[in-house]
């Protein structure tokens, strides 16, 4: 599995990954895909809507990429989108930022066992099964067996991290990102809802001049 070691190669496909009950309608997947539009339109963009099953959707997601250029393309994603970020990330040695990344989502997902609405359609209701929680955990165990074979670097990961996030620890965010470019904001909530005032840092990642 390589990494760039000095600049890393133009971004040609990127993948938005969103969070838990949320959606290719979020408002930061949302201004993502404007900023694609505006500014990046000759680059394959895709903002998947996942499934419940940790398994299904990491399953899906490989096969999404499958075709794609490994050094042209990058991940974003945000809680538990920025879990499968850099799960995918570290399985084919793509450049990933997170967003509020879901440390442990196996463990916090734990407590959320049962029916819940989407976000961003209340009439639409999924299931999040026990087995679901067996699912994440075996994804975290390849990130744990990945992690030391393939040196986190700034130029590999970047992230933006809430210090007053209310659904996750910081720390835990921070050592989830340890060797990566991070931005500790010093406020901040669950959804950075300042998103308008960081995009231009995660786009200066995901597109370095020069």
């Amino acid at each position: 599995m390589t990494r760039p070691t000095t600049s890393p190669a133009a971004t040609t496909h990127l993948l938005y990954l969103h969070g838990f009950r949320s959606s290719p309608r979020s408002a930061k997947a949302q201004q993502v895909a404007a900023r694609m539009a505006e500014q990046h339109p000759g680059v394959v963009w895709c903002c998947p809507q996942l499934p419940p099953s940790p398994r299904e959707a990491a399953r899906g997601l490989q096969q999404l990429v499958a075709g794609w250029p490994r050094q042209g393309m990058a991940v974003v994603g945000s809680s538990l989108g920025g879990f499968y970020a850099r799960w995918l990330a570290l399985q084919t040695g793509c450049r990933a930022a997170l967003l509020n990344p879901a440390a442990f989502p196996q463990r916090d997902l734990a407590r959320h066992i049962g029916e819940h609405s989407a976000w961003h359609d209340p009439e639409q209701r999924f299931y999040f099964q026990p087995e679901f929680v067996d699912e994440l955990s075996a994804l975290a165990d390849d990130i744990t067996r990945l992690r030391p074979l393939s040196p986190t670097t700034p130029q590999n990961l970047y992230a933006i991290v809430s210090r007053d996030d209310e659904v996750l620890d910081w720390r835990e965010m921070l050592d989830f990102c340890a060797g990566g470019d991070v931005k500790l904001l010093p406020g901040g909530d669950h959804a950075i809802s300042d998103f308008d005032q960081h995009i231009d840092g995660l786009f200066r990642f995901l597109f370095p001049a020069g």
